[in-house]
């Protein structure tokens, strides 16, 4: 059996994770370029936990800055099997208020500027994303979260937008006629990269504001937007504290196949696959490669 190893990626307002103990900071090259910071790798009651700052400390990288692929990549090389990710996001409904916890179980990809898989011309996978989210894992995060008396909202679409702008209203009231829930800027590419990775995932969207649909709130303001920011990391601490004092020793089989995502996923012939793109997918990819 493998070893459960929960990563953390921490999203604006979240740059470190109170509670790690015998914590050690661990940069690891990646052939997908430099990730966003180092890895402050510790534990919480007997899990091991990963922590990595989406943005840096700091926050020095924008949504479109990000390098999705190195984040992974490194978080994979690390062992991790779980990936809970903290992120900031506006609402589209009025029960989802600012300070809300939503476990979104949907993405929609709206950016067109960010490079989307580890696999192309030379290896083609394709894998299933139909249920981007790990049931188990959000079950858990839920759990923890009632545990520590934390409102959450089960279920729900995200839809991620290139950014760094916020939306115009109309793109707004166009997001919630489709029936949106929350909006960010950084889930996607990630999600679907670790899926790749057959690292399983789950979103904890913290709600920071009501975007620009909003009657009451015709603008998202950013000094509004820190401020709440803050408040859930506070929250969002506690919950990840709980769930890793919760979390299995041995990694889970995920309902939904994230654990051996890309069984049957690759299309390319041996003979005709590229060394130089095999070389960089060891760690995504090598249970299929070299297995």
């Amino acid at each position: 059996m493998t070893a459960a190893v929960l990563g953390v990626m921490g999203g604006s307002g979240v740059y470190d994770l109170p509670g790690l103990e015998d914590v050690r900071e661990e940069r690891i090259d990646s052939p997908w370029g430099e990730p966003s910071d180092a890895l402050r790798i510790g534990r919480i009651g007997g899990t091991t936990v990963v922590f990595l700052a989406r943005h840096g400390r700091g926050h020095r990288f924008s949504p479109t800055g990000i390098n999705y692929r190195a984040n992974i990549d490194v978080l994979k090389r690390a062992g991790v099997t779980d990936l809970v990710s903290l992120s900031a996001c506006g609402s589209f409904r009025n029960e989802l208020h600012p300070g809300l916890f939503v476990l979104v179980d949907q993405f929609v990809d709206r950016t067109h500027g960010r490079p989307s898989s580890f696999f192309g011309n030379g290896c083609v996978a394709h894998v299933s994303l139909a249920h981007p989210v790990g049931p188990n894992l959000q079950k858990r995060i839920a759990a923890a979260a009632d545990a520590e008396e934390i409102g959450v909202h089960r279920g729900g679409t995200y839809v991620c937008m290139e950014g760094p702008q916020f939306s115009s209203l109309s793109e707004s009231k166009s997001y919630k006629a489709q029936g949106f829930d929350v909006i960010g800027m950084t889930n996607m590419p990630e999600a679907k990269l670790a899926r790749e990775a057959e690292i399983t995932y789950a979103t904890i969207a913290m709600v920071t504001d009501f975007d620009c649909w909003h009657p009451a709130h015709d603008a998202v303001d950013v000094a509004a937007v820190i401020a709440v920011a803050r408040a859930n990391a506070d929250k969002a601490a506690r919950l990840v504290a709980r769930l890793a004092r919760d979390f299995p020793a041995e990694r889970e089989d995920c309902p939904v196949g994230s654990h051996r995502a890309l069984d049957g996923a690759i299309m390319t012939a041996p003979a005709q696959r590229d060394p130089a793109l095999l070389a960089r997918l060891d760690a995504v990819a090598g249970r299929v490669l070299n297995g």
